[in-house]
């Protein structure tokens, strides 16, 4: 006899952002280490097909599955914290798509002159997709975007009411994620915002099982009892959701609050207690860690953390992989065009990460430039390495109207160029190269192992992309005869062309661009090996060169000898690039 497939909804009051998308992914990440088959699912109640042509200001960043699927960044958290699931385009859908399939599926006549309505062809369809996302496991947690209230949710809401009707109270489970502010003038949490969070759910048909209480502090027994009289559910069916200092803390405050146990005796699922020994082990290094690093991030989105928020943890993951804490800075590209450096001189690596349009292009560069010829290490994602080509290009080969087509559309010298395959596309939701692909990685370079090479320890690869502008075979030639390495390339089957995905500089500290986009599948548990080398680079540079005491004016005056030595032989051979045709090796 087949399983009986098991469903935990995750919905949100009070306001947006109160963290639904990492408690979900709290909770699969619990139930998997106790041997459940867990799938994730993101529905987002607005009417976009998907997020790929959404502002990051406005949503944070495209999270692309190995498929090609433009997702939420929550799917982001799942991956993180769920590492058994295969998370597909099923996994994430939004009202858009809800209503372009139904109302598709009723121009070709498929509801037999019927009249078509919310309910139920919507929230049929919308039932519809959560089955299809989930046929492979044995619970699937779904997270119902927005907050309970909006206009927008009503439809998603009203078909999770009606599965909760159809499978049964043991296999269908709503946990809700509300606010419980502490007021202090008042000394006191209030629990007001919780209780009409709670009525609006109730007046729609759903009666939450469990509350997760966001809060900054332990809940009392008494609060809790409060909470379960005016909501309607016993107060061990409530749980502090307490703030944490890392996002990774939190599975293992909730299995503290014996919220895990909880829920599999809710569902009549036997289960042992789940193994989360390297999962604190990784936390400890974390909170813990034996030093400091500190990488520039320069950018263009003011509110980076959710535009780059992949980029963030992968860069933390680095960190983990090698017992340090990476303090990531925000590098505004527009100050750097202005000529302001200072930031770019206080940290132990440069990171340029990918990005559309051309505002802050020129500071990009100039950070580029500076990491290149000062020895700092530096790591170029997407549009990152396709400035340090034009960079390059500029700066070093000659090439002095070199650009993007990007930018520069008509341009003569373009070494970065609109791929082939996207020459004459019109739309721009769905249609750049998304997915993930194989890439080929040089693995020595006279005779010694490129940085590529060092990073995988293997010559094939896959990684994820999202871009429509490539690295021009027209300039390759040249631009690796003046001393940038290509170290990694697809060869297209069909066409024969080879493109470029990964660069480097082989006599510089550590200097390396990918075209792909390696934040997506790192791991807090497995962090991905371009950040751990990027990282360890860095670390090496931080100890090798001294941070200048308190009041001084000048970090080389406080360098050690070694860091003199290295920053020296740059700059000469910066000097002799510029006097003669010949570049110098390092360059």
């Amino acid at each position: 006899m087949a399983k009986q497939k098991k469903f935990i909804f995750v919905t949100g009051g009070v306001l947006s952002s109160i963290g639904k998308g990492i408690a979900a992914a709290s909770v699969g990440m619990l139930l998997e280490q106790r041997g459940v088959r867990v799938t994730m699912v993101k529905m987002d109640p607005y009417l976009n097909v998907d997020p790929g042509t959404m502002s990051p200001f406005q949503h944070g960043e495209v999270f692309v599955l190995d498929d090609g699927a433009e997702t939420d960044l929550d799917l982001g958290h799942y991956s993180r914290f769920v590492h058994n699931a295969n998370f597909t385009r099923k996994n994430s859908f939004t009202t858009g798509r809800i209503y372009d399939t139904v109302i598709r599926r009723e121009r070709a006549g498929g509801y037999l002159g019927k009249t078509v309505q919310v309910i139920p062809h919507i929230t049929d369809e919308i039932k519809r997709h959560i089955l299809d996302a989930t046929q492979d496991a044995d619970l699937a947690i779904v997270e119902i975007g927005g907050t309970v209230g909006d206009i927008e949710s009503l439809p998603f809401l009203e078909a999770i009411r009606q599965m909760k009707v159809e499978y049964g109270s043991e296999n269908v489970l709503f946990v809700h994620l509300t606010l419980v502010p502490y007021i202090a003038a008042a000394a006191e949490l209030k629990t007001k915002p919780t209780q009409h969070s709670v009525k609006e759910l109730r007046e729609i048909g759903i009666q939450p099982d469990i509350l997760l209480c966001r809060t900054d502090r332990r809940l009392t027994q008494e609060v809790k009892e409060k909470i379960g009289l005016f909501c309607n559910l016993p107060a061990s069916q409530v749980f502090t959701a307490i703030d944490v200092k890392s996002i990774y803390e939190v599975p293992l405050d909730l299995h503290e609050e014996k919220l895990d146990e909880k829920i599999v005796e809710k569902l009549n699922i036997w289960t042992p207690e789940p193994n989360l020994s390297k999962w604190k082990a990784m936390v400890g290094r974390i909170t813990d860690p034996k030093g400091t690093i500190k990488i520039g991030i320069v950018g263009k989105y003011n509110d980076w953390r959710d535009s780059y928020k992949s980029l963030s943890e992968a860069l933390t993951h680095g960190g983990v992989a090698n017992d340090v804490k990476v303090e990531m800075l925000y590098i505004d590209a527009e100050k750097v065009e202005n000529g302001d450096l200072s930031e770019l001189k206080a940290i132990d690596g440069v990171l340029v990460p990918g990005g559309f349009g051309e505002r802050g292009i020129e500071g990009k560069m100039k950070a580029i430039e500076y990491a290149r010829t000062e020895g700092v290490p530096f790591f170029g994602i997407c549009l990152g390495m396709q400035l340090a080509a034009i960079e390059y290009a500029r700066n070093v080969c000659g090439i002095k109207e070199a650009n993007s087509a990007e930018f520069k559309p008509e341009g003569k010298s373009n070494v970065i160029d609109l791929m082939e395959s996207q020459k004459g596309v019109k739309d721009l939701g769905g249609t750049m190269r998304l997915g993930a692909y194989p890439c080929n990685i040089l693995s020595k370079h006279n005779g010694k192992p490129t940085r590529a090479y060092q990073a995988y320890g293997s010559e094939k690869i896959s990684e994820r992309h999202r871009h429509r502008f490539e690295f021009s075979n027209r300039f390759r030639k040249e631009i690796e005869e003046k001393g940038l390495l290509v170290s990694g390339a697809f060869k297209d089957s069909k066409t024969g062309i080879e493109l470029v995905e990964m660069v480097e500089i082989p006599s510089h500290p550590w200097f390396l661009g990918c075209q792909f986009h390696p934040e997506f599948l790192s791991r807090p548990l497995s962090p991905h090996p371009l950040f751990s080398a990027f990282i360890k680079a860095s670390k090496e540079a931080s100890q090798q060169a001294q941070r200048p005491l308190p009041g001084m004016k000048s970090e080389k005056a406080n360098a050690n000898p070694s860091a003199k030595k290295m920053a020296a032989g740059v700059k000469k051979a910066v000097l002799n690039a510029k006097k003669s045709s010949r570049q110098d090796a390092l360059l």
